[in-house]
């Protein structure tokens, strides 16, 4: 089994999983204002990932350009991964491929702290990526704790490039924004995806 196997269901049922629905979870934070070059950067990419309206299109000009943003501006060092394998337990099925991972470690060779999941929306369909990036959180949480990492929640991002939601994981208690958030306030986003690497 893997990641993109699971749905919401699943997930809930063989974790044992509590899930909250939340409107404006991350309410509380501030958007950052985001930096000429990303502005820069997106004008010229949302319209062209939008007409091309493939997978791809949307990894590479919307999402990748964000997370790249998100590392240059952390105020703690950040690790960023692509398409990584991530095999953690075999015999739960938490192994596959991420699509993306961000760590809070700047060991770019390895991956070695976890914190965010990042999942990108197969069809644009947000609700089908929910299961697959809460069973890579999940997996985040269980290599944390072999590791000794002391990360009480892990985030999770399941996007379209356009569309964002996110979600956050406490012990066995899985939070998700009900709120979708849109790559025209990148200044939100850039500021919910901050105050994950910031706590």
């Amino acid at each position: 089994m893997a990641y993109s196997n699971f749905t919401l269901r699943q997930v809930e049922k063989d974790f044992h999983l509590q899930i909250e629905e939340k409107i404006n979870l991350f309410a509380h934070v501030e958007p950052i204002s985001p930096s000429e070059e990303i502005q820069k950067l997106l004008a010229e990419n949302i319209p062209l990932a939008l007409a091309i309206n493939t997978e791809k299109a949307r990894s590479e000009f919307l999402i990748a350009p964000i997370l790249l943003e998100l590392r240059r501006r952390s105020p703690v060092p950040i690790s960023l991964f692509s398409g990584t394998e991530f095999n953690v337990s075999p015999e739960q099925g938490l192994t596959g491929y991420c699509d993306y991972l961000v760590s809070l470690s700047k060991q770019q060779l390895r991956i070695s702290a976890p914190a965010i999941a990042i999942v990108e929306a197969k069809n644009e369909d947000i609700k089908s990526g929910l299961g697959q990036c809460i069973a890579e959180m999940v997996a985040a949480q269980l290599f944390n704790e072999l590791e000794n990492n002391e990360l009480e929640t892990i985030y999770g991002i399941v996007t379209t490039g356009e569309i964002w939601k996110f979600l956050q994981i406490t012990e066995q208690i899985v939070a998700i924004d009900l709120t979708d958030h849109y790559i025209t306030d990148i200044g939100k986003i850039l500021g919910i995806l901050l105050n994950f690497v910031s706590k």
